[in-house]
């Protein structure tokens, strides 16, 4: 039987023997008796044990330690403490496998830092129960919400020739020797001697593989691993992360934005209704205040702002800017702070200037701006950044000439334009950005299981 199963029928099962397996996460000792707090990892909450000296092989018991694998038989009863509803009296416990006196996950405090150095064993620890459960909750909420409104998944590509972005952030992916590289008459690496015959990479966005899927069934979405060789050591940036990017051709800027506001209030609504014992730990030890800034999410109205109102507004303010604002220039963490402080909720800034947002965003009828969109969220800052994509063939194409991009590869994602193309808009959304923000746990480190950041790929 399960703990969660435990928990959900214990006014049927009270009086009832049960058998369970799973692992120790305190272990108490008394002279004639011990509890110990067990964990079956099928539910946030630990079932106590209790054991007297009249068990079977009593000594050997107390010799259990943390963190080791156990097999228990004995009969649930009601719980004399008030923070406890039962527990189980014990009739026989065996060992499975002892975890040993230098099993790192002790029965105490343990800092993040050191936590993430034993990636491995920190999904034993509440934190990252809680964490993890969450993320999960979350990331079902996410396909249950494009599936119910039907939206087609997609699986787009990790290995890519294509920079989406256009940044150069792109890991490379090789097959040649580095240490005798094959090379062209004109002296660069010959990449048609690579797997591939031609240079590829890890993907950073499966927006432009996921617009061609859109062009044939109208709404679909991308939920997956993408990659960016940033060297930044930010508590918001990691070299692996995943990213939610949805496409939906007949769809301008502002039926983006209506879907960004509806998505984000269904997967918070989701992870309130679903994971409160993970909440209200969270909301306890980690981020005062959680469960009511979730709420509050999901009660408010999304402000919508222009680029160049939002800079007016925060010239006017009185307030002494680290970083001034500037109109042309994007906006730093404490003008997002600034934002949804003052609107009291999410904002949409919407009308970017062209020269800061990528190639592929609808220039505006002023010419100077595109039809981007960025959602700052209270506690967060930017959680999603999307736009109308432009749908032109000769303005792309002129965009991207005077951007110095190559056509060379992107051909398909042109022709896109050419072959029954209309208005189309998507956004992407990082997964650990949202769960930053659901969890307020605030290094994106401690919500991904195994985090790659510069200088670090272990496990």
């Amino acid at each position: 039987m399960d703990v969660k199963e435990i928990y959900a029928k214990e006014e049927k099962l009270i009086g009832t023997e049960i058998e369970l397996q799973g692992w120790v996460r305190n272990h108490r000792k008394q002279k004639d008796f011990g509890f110990i707090a067990f964990s079956d990892g099928t539910c946030f909450k630990t079932l106590q044990i209790v054991y007297d000296k009249d068990i079977k092989d009593f000594l050997e018991v107390q010799k259990i330690h943390v963190g080791s694998s156990i097999h228990i038989k004995g009969i649930l009863e009601k719980s004399p403490k008030a923070n406890q509803s039962v527990e189980v009296q014990a009739n026989e416990i065996s060992l499975i496998n002892d975890a040993g006196e230098d099993y790192p996950i002790q029965a105490k405090q343990h800092s993040r830092e050191f936590l993430r150095e034993q990636a491995y064993l920190r999904p034993r620890t509440n934190l990252f129960q809680a964490v993890f459960r969450v993320r999960n909750i979350a990331a079902f909420a996410i396909h249950t919400y494009f599936q119910e409104k039907g939206f087609l998944y997609v699986n787009t590509p990790l290995i890519t020739g294509n920079d989406g972005e256009g940044a150069g952030e792109m890991f490379q992916v090789t097959t040649l020797d580095l240490l005798n590289l094959p090379k062209t008459e004109k002296g660069d690496i010959d990449f048609k001697e690579d797997f591939f015959s031609s240079k590829v990479g890890l993907t950073v966005t499966g927006q432009l593989e996921a617009e061609a899927f859109a062009h044939a069934f109208k709404n679909v979405y991308t939920f997956g691993p993408t990659f960016r060789a940033e060297n930044s050591n930010t508590q918001k940036h990691a070299s692996e992360f995943w990213m939610i990017e949805p496409e939906m051709c007949f769809c301008d800027i502002n039926g983006l934005m209506d879907l960004e506001e509806d998505m984000l209030k269904f997967v918070v609504k989701e992870v309130l209704d679903k994971a409160k014992e993970e909440l209200a730990f969270l909301d306890q030890f980690v981020e005062k205040g959680l469960i009511d800034k979730l709420n509050r999410l999901v009660e408010s109205t999304f402000t919508r702002i222009t680029h160049h109102d939002v800079i007016t507004l925060l010239k006017k303010a009185n307030v002494k800017w680290e970083f001034e604002p500037e109109y042309g220039q994007d906006i730093a963490t404490e003008h997002e702070k600034y934002l949804t402080e003052y609107f009291n909720g999410p904002v949409f800034v919407t009308s970017w200037p062209k020269d800061i947002k990528a190639f592929y965003m609808k220039m505006n009828e002023d010419n100077e701006t595109v039809a981007a969109v960025d959602l700052e969220v209270p506690g967060a800052g930017e959680l999603m950044g999307g736009s109308q994509r432009e749908e032109d063939y000769q303005k792309l194409l002129c965009r991207m000439r005077e951007l110095g991009m190559k056509e060379e590869g992107l051909e398909w994602y042109l022709n896109l334009r050419k072959y029954g193309g209309c208005v189309h808009s998507g956004f992407g959304m990082g997964f650990e950005r949202l769960l930053i923000y659901l969890t307020g746990v605030d290094n994106i480190r401690d919500v991904i299981p195994f985090p790659r950041t510069p200088g670090n790929c272990l496990f």
